[in-house]
């Protein structure tokens, strides 16, 4: 059980919320690069903990990411003309750069120089891994790049997407976190059955209920759920959470090669997530079909791609089939992302976690609420929270099959990752 103090600090992100602080000093991702394909493409709108914005790129290819709001009369700067190092608004013809300064008025005389007087809010921005990151926080206490292995990998080797989620981001990140819904909620009740998911085969779901096992680190945490096998052998699986927002774990391509993946639970506001889902192989290209995201439901077939709003949304019962729920998967909804959706999208915009009844196999989650509350103490006494420092570069998850006596940490080495992994799938 969460206080329903300690619930408001960490799901309320408002610009001078102790959370919205907090997450102010790390590198989010806003948009993704796509969405401003070339300069003086048209202005994209982006909302980031509660603040309305707009992004546009520029004749340079510089990308700018500024108030919403013209600051003369409040019009909204998204039906700006993106023109010669600036946006323009439609209705007076103030004009804006990268940087936020006005330099240029059309309503105004020349001489006057009021628009040296004029400026709107900006943020830095950096394009990296398909995705465009902003950083909302002081200027002096700019935190390093975010050099996620993901964004470092070749663009035949990534993919990311995104989708709009209809609750607070906590209800995200703690389902991202939490292992042992997983083999339950995405389960295959035939092992011969085309739906996506964890198939009665799969060592997932042929194991018993988890131990879990969580080591601190200096960026968030890593855990591994350890399940008995048989009387030989342990089914592992791991996690990496990176504070405030970020989860890795290990996945397979459509191809059935064994690839990273991970979420990012971005908070647009205090109710509405952007999820960016993202892929990468060390190995081998994706595919097209890898990008497609089938499996999991949050590729264009799934989610609308001017919108970023599934198909499969709680005004048609994400296209839950009864039918299907009683002979092929264990909730009749298609696509695994698109049950979490559905099943934390259920429990309202904020979880009352005052109602709720942890167990053991909670631990990731009370875990990670713990470091996202000293994170924020941290930060309200002028310190350093987890995950400033880019220490989390070369994680790794994995999914495995091991002896019950094994040292699974000493064992899980990135060089046995892909051996062990191809054991499982």
């Amino acid at each position: 059980m969460l206080s329903r103090e300690d619930n408001e600090l960490l799901t309320r992100v408002d610009r001078g919320t102790p959370m919205g602080t907090t997450m102010r000093r790390y590198w989010i991702p806003a948009l993704l690069a796509w969405e401003l394909p070339a300069p003086d493409c048209p202005p994209v709108r982006v909302k980031l903990l509660g603040e309305e914005l707009v992004a546009f790129r520029d004749t340079q290819d510089r990308i700018g990411l500024i108030d919403e709001y013209c600051p003369h009369r409040r019009t909204s700067l998204f039906f700006g003309r993106n023109e010669e190092c600036g946006l323009r608004c439609v209705y007076h013809g103030w004009k804006f750069d990268v940087g936020g300064r006005c330099v240029d008025m059309m309503n105004e005389p020349e001489h006057l120089n009021f628009k040296e007087k004029i400026s709107v809010t900006s943020y830095p921005t950096v394009e990296s891994g398909g995705v465009i990151w902003a950083y909302l926080g002081p200027p002096e206490l700019r935190p390093p790049l975010p050099t996620f292995a993901w964004a470092q990998a070749p663009a035949t080797h990534r993919h990311v997407s995104k989708v709009i989620q209809e609750t607070n981001w906590l209800q995200g990140l703690e389902g991202g976190v939490d292992t042992s819904h997983a083999p339950i909620l995405h389960r295959v009740l035939k092992a011969n059955s085309a739906r996506p998911g964890f198939k009665p085969t799969h060592p997932f779901v042929r194991s018993k209920a988890p131990t879990l096992v969580v080591d601190l680190t200096d960026y968030g945490y890593q855990y591994a759920s350890v399940r008995p096998l048989d009387e030989a052998n342990v089914h592992i699986r791991t996690y990496q959470f990176i504070l405030p927002f970020h989860q890795i774990r290990p996945s397979q391509s459509e191809g059935g090669h064994a690839i990273m993946s991970g979420h990012i639970w971005v908070p647009m506001d205090d109710e509405t997530t952007m999820v960016f889902n993202w892929d990468y192989s060390e190995t081998a290209p994706l595919t097209d079909d890898d990008r497609l995201e089938r499996r999991l439901g949050n590729g264009p077939l799934d989610v609308d791609q001017s919108t970023f709003r599934s198909i499969r949304n709680k005004r048609n019962n994400y296209m839950l089939d009864r039918q299907v729920q009683k002979t092929e998967t264990f909730t009749g909804i298609e696509g695994i992302n698109a049950q979490d959706r559905a099943i934390q999208e259920s429990m309202g915009r904020v979880v009352d976690r005052t109602r709720e009844h942890l167990g053991p196999a909670d631990k990731a989650v009370i875990q990670a609420r713990r470091l996202l509350l000293q994170a924020v103490k941290t930060v309200g006494e002028g310190g350093t929270p987890r995950g400033i420092a880019g220490t989390y570069y070369g994680l790794r998850a994995v999914d495995a099959v091991l002896p019950r006596d094994a040292d699974w940490r000493g064992a899980l080495t990135p060089e046995m990752v892909a051996e062990r992994i191809e054991q499982t799938v």
